[in-house]
């Protein structure tokens, strides 16, 4: 068995696609997915993107993906790395991928001078949290995360 994690490129959009909605479905979500290989392709691949993707093989084989940006932390002084999405094929689960995934994260983290790596978990997906916490990450419970979309974002926008 061998892992190996590799950058995304512009020919992976409709792996991720699928992906994506692999995990919209697991989210319970899929009917939030708007996008397509297109919108994957212009807005993770596009010359003006600061997103970037990792996919995860196992034999050649991918098997799971990533989706990161880096953000900034005003109280370090430093950039940090703020994890979209992380997802490993439920078949694929329990063989150290999404910790390869992540641990893949950290070095990068490290080498580009980051104070932190973080991401969100939605709060009854009881075994993404026990994983997370196995390797010593924990919640940031004091904040709260707010999101204006949709006809809220066009209605505030224009005034």
């Amino acid at each position: 068995m061998s892992l190996h994690i590799r950058p995304a490129t512009v020919e992976d959009s409709a792996l991720i696609l699928r992906f994506i909605i692999d995990l919209a479905i697991y989210e319970k979500a899929e009917h939030e997915v708007k996008t397509d290989a297109i919108g994957i392709q212009a807005s993770l691949f596009g010359a003006d993107s600061t997103s970037h993707g990792l996919i995860c093989e196992l034999d050649g084989v991918p098997i799971g993906y990533a989706v990161y940006f880096f953000s900034y932390s005003t109280w370090l002084g430093k950039h940090g790395i703020y994890l979209e999405d992380l997802y490993i094929s439920p078949e694929q689960r329990k063989i150290g991928a999404g910790k390869g995934l992540l641990r893949h994260l950290a070095q990068l983290a490290i080498s580009k001078g980051c104070g932190r790596v973080e991401w969100g978990v939605l709060n009854w997906n009881t075994p993404a949290i026990e994983f997370y916490e196995s390797f010593g990450a924990r919640p940031q419970d004091e904040w709260t995360t707010y999101r204006l979309t949709g006809q809220a974002l066009l209605d505030f926008a224009q005034g």
